[in-house]
């Protein structure tokens, strides 16, 4: 796990094992220096609201969402946003609204100093004015009807699934509105595609422009980086026989078990799909079979669409720039 991250304390050493399995999520790279989250978010939802747009949030229900709500709460009691103090947030997730209420149970022995500082005044860690937790279909539909500026958090937290596809479908298109990732995306994910700058994606059969502000906040992530998983194998009293690496796109694990031999000296082996080990004399059997993934070609009638809207885009923008210089003199709009 991440170390400094709020609510849940930093992960423990293992000192014993013959055999270890491990992640490698970002085993080929470190977070970003540590920066203000709250700070950081809270001038993301000024700039935001003072447009009158919303702030999409697409996020794992467990874990990721209860962070924010304790990043949030701590916005709202500094007041750190002034466009919109009492700004209102919608977490529309029947399993994040549960996660929730498991984490505002007893927590004694898991949670971190800051977390028990903040109870021990009083205070709840993820509860504050504005905060709503949807349950039905109708009330996460309600929130696409509302024009007020919200937030909303929602599942799933790459945008493959769940309830956040619709929300996206209602805020891609508009220029306002800004979709913040706070989590790892996954190659070939919806998520991955709109941080890598797409301009047209489909939703339910529609095809939607992306007019939204992508943005994504770093270094919020429950996994640790490649310094964190290496100091934690470090931990490890006894010899270890071979090491695993799994939980990674596939040049990652194989770098990543690359690094841990060379750190420690220690066998390092990064199955494929199918691979096998005989742990009784710790020897690879197969190394397994990468997973190719194969690539679609756009179908000719999605790309015309796509420049179609563009041109839409463009023609609104014009308009919007002719409307604006209503009144100039004749001389100037001639010019213009």
């Amino acid at each position: 796990g991440n170390i400094d991250q709020p609510i849940i304390r930093d992960p423990s050493f293992v000192e014993e094992a013959d055999y270890v399995v491990m992640e490698s999520t970002y085993g080929d790279r470190n977070h970003e220096p540590p920066e203000s989250y709250t700070e950081s978010l809270a001038q993301l939802i000024n700039e935001v609201f003072a447009k009158g747009g919303n702030i999409v949030i697409p996020s794992f229900a467990v874990g990721r969402t209860q962070e924010l709500l304790y990043f949030l709460r701590e916005i709202k009691d500094r007041g750190l946003v002034k466009s919109a103090p009492n700004f209102t947030v919608c977490v529309d997730s029947p399993l994040a609204a549960e996660a929730t209420r498991v984490y505002s149970g007893d927590l004694h022995g898991y949670l971190d100093e800051e977390a028990i500082a903040v109870l021990q005044g009083g205070d709840d860690l993820f509860t504050f004015p504005g905060l709503t937790l949807t349950q039905s279909t109708e009330e996460s539909k309600a929130l696409n009807m509302d024009p007020s500026p919200k937030i909303i958090i929602s599942a799933s937290g790459m945008c493959d699934a769940g309830r956040i596809r619709h929300h996206l479908k209602h805020n891609l298109w508009r220029s306002e509105c800004t979709i913040c990732f706070v989590g790892y995306q996954a190659v070939g994910t919806l998520g991955r595609k709109l941080l890598e700058g797409a301009q047209v994606v489909k939703l339910f059969g529609e095809t939607i422009s992306v007019n939204a502000r992508i943005e994504s906040i770093k270094g919020i992530s429950g996994h640790a980086d490649m310094n964190g998983l290496l100091d934690w194998l470090g931990g490890f009293e006894s010899d270890i026989r071979h090491v695993f690496v799994v939980h990674g796109e596939d040049q990652v694990t194989d770098s990543f078990a690359e690094t841990v031999t060379e750190r420690f000296d220690i066998p390092a082996f990064a199955p494929y799909s199918g691979g096998c080990v005989d742990l009784a004399t710790n020897q690879i059997l197969s190394k397994g079979n990468p997973i190719v993934k194969k690539k679609v070609e756009k179908p000719e009638k999605l790309r015309a669409e796509s420049a179609f809207n563009r041109t839409v885009n463009a023609g609104k923008y014009l308009l919007e720039v002719i409307m604006k210089n209503e009144g100039l003199a004749n001389k100037d709009l001639a010019k213009l």
